[in-house]
């Protein structure tokens, strides 16, 4: 204690000596001794008031840091990352690891399951959220007060209330795996039923799962194929609208760039002999192979979560719906477009100006309530953490990297919406 206080007193005592100093140096720039006093000389108060405040801060975090450092040589821990190459002694449902890897590959599937949830999620919220704000404008009566019942249902429940009702009442009301519903393609010597089942879509109340695409010998080469593909499908696109903004032909961009991608993905498939073939999903003695596997947990927190971001999108699609101006939309009845067109060409476009800064913050919330996952037991970021402090692996350590991966998801969301959102913008003239 005695030591902390000297501390303090000699930055108190460097900030007076810089205080001083500052006072002594504007009154010799000005050339009078008949200048205020330092403590009526604003200026001077001003620089003061906020080297105080600096000096305070410091103050404060070197006492916090000295009970942190305390605290940790009182039990014994140690402050480096060594460990994370250590054994991580947990399992992660439908992965690899076991607990025998180490800590490091751990995290990355948590943080692999992280980011699942919300680019899957958030694309979804921002369909449902736009439908419900429309909804919320039309003339129907039942509509909007359904859309109406809707947003202030949601908005004014907690998210981990939503994410716990969506996996307590909906999802556990799934067979057991047991006992799993089958929707079948063809007969299989797996028709009889348990303990092995197979199907093309598998549901129960662990996981919905449905058949991938398995790579053979010349996947590779056509994984090639399909990005050339992709590129001839976007410059399809591109052409098209050049072609109807010079001609005003019809453009049909959607038709000709899939027809592009499905011909070359074609031709690529049977030059290269069959490359892939379709992996069916199966579950044989309570284990879960082939397919895409998906958790019913994962499927709870991001159906609870587009939920509740959804309302908070609809109202933010509504507010900027109204804040079109009204001759916007004289205009597209006068032109004798439809209720559909009217949104699609004239109405969103100049709402989503409006929208996208508040909806850049709903992404980062929804990014950010991922952690409540850990509510119905799926692996993200923080359950995988979570299991480690039951494994007596070093909180704080664990605490700083759990910080530093949401901090990274939100900045590079930020980034990529505050670009988007410059593309958006009307430049000035």
């Amino acid at each position: 204690m005695l030591e902390r206080l000297l501390r303090l007193i000699l930055i108190l005592a460097i900030l007076a000596g810089i205080y001083i100093a500052v006072w002594s140096a504007r009154r010799s720039a000005k050339g009078s001794a008949g200048g205020p006093p330092p403590w009526r000389d604003t200026k001077v108060l001003i620089i003061a008031a906020q080297v105080a405040a600096l000096g305070v801060i410091l103050s404060v975090g070197d006492y916090l840091w000295a009970n942190f450092r305390a605290r940790t040589d009182e039990i014994g821990l140690e402050l480096n990352f060594d460990f994370l190459d250590q054994p991580s002694g947990i399992s992660i449902a439908d992965s690899p690891l076991d607990p025998n890897s180490s800590i490091q590959n751990a995290l990355i599937a948590g943080v692999k399951n992280t980011f699942l949830i919300f680019i899957v999620g958030i694309p979804l919220a921002v369909l449902l959220g736009t439908l419900i704000g429309i909804a919320r404008l039309s003339t129907n009566w039942l509509l909007s007060k359904i859309a109406t019942v809707y947003v202030e249902f949601f908005r004014n429940i907690p998210t981990l209330l939503v994410i716990v009702f969506t996996w307590q009442a909906l999802l556990l009301g799934f067979p057991r795996e047991q006992d799993s519903w089958l929707i079948r393609g063809s007969s299989t010597a797996a028709d009889s039923g348990p303990p092995s089942l197979e199907g093309l879509f598998i549901f129960n109340n662990k996981r919905f799962a449905f058949p991938s695409i398995g790579g053979g010998e010349n996947f590779g080469a056509f994984q090639v194929v399909f990005l050339v593909a992709v590129v001839a499908a976007v410059a399809m696109w591109v052409w098209r609208t050049r072609n109807f903004d010079a001609t005003g032909t019809p453009h049909r961009r959607v038709l000709w760039s899939f027809a592009t991608l499905l011909v070359i993905s074609v031709i690529g498939y049977f030059v290269l002999g069959g490359p892939f073939s379709i992996s069916r999903p199966m579950i044989e003695q309570r284990i879960a192979s082939g397919g895409v596997k998906m958790q019913m947990p994962y499927v709870a927190v991001m159906f609870g979560l587009v939920l509740y971001t959804a309302s908070h999108i609809a109202e933010i699609v509504r507010g900027s719906i109204m804040s079109v101006p009204k001759g916007q939309v004289e205009a597209g009845n006068a032109l004798a477009l439809s209720g559909f067109q009217r949104y699609r060409f004239v109405v969103l476009p100049q709402a989503f100006r409006v929208a996208f800064p508040p909806l850049i913050n709903q992404f980062l919330n929804y990014t950010k309530n991922t952690s409540l996952a850990i509510a119905v037991g799926f692996a993200e970021t923080t359950g995988v953490i979570q299991n480690l402090f039951g494994q007596s692996r070093p909180a704080p350590q664990l605490l700083l990297i759990l910080m530093l991966i949401y901090l990274a998801f939100s900045l590079i969301l930020s980034a990529i919406g505050n670009l988007i959102n410059r593309r958006l913008q009307i430049v000035g003239r």
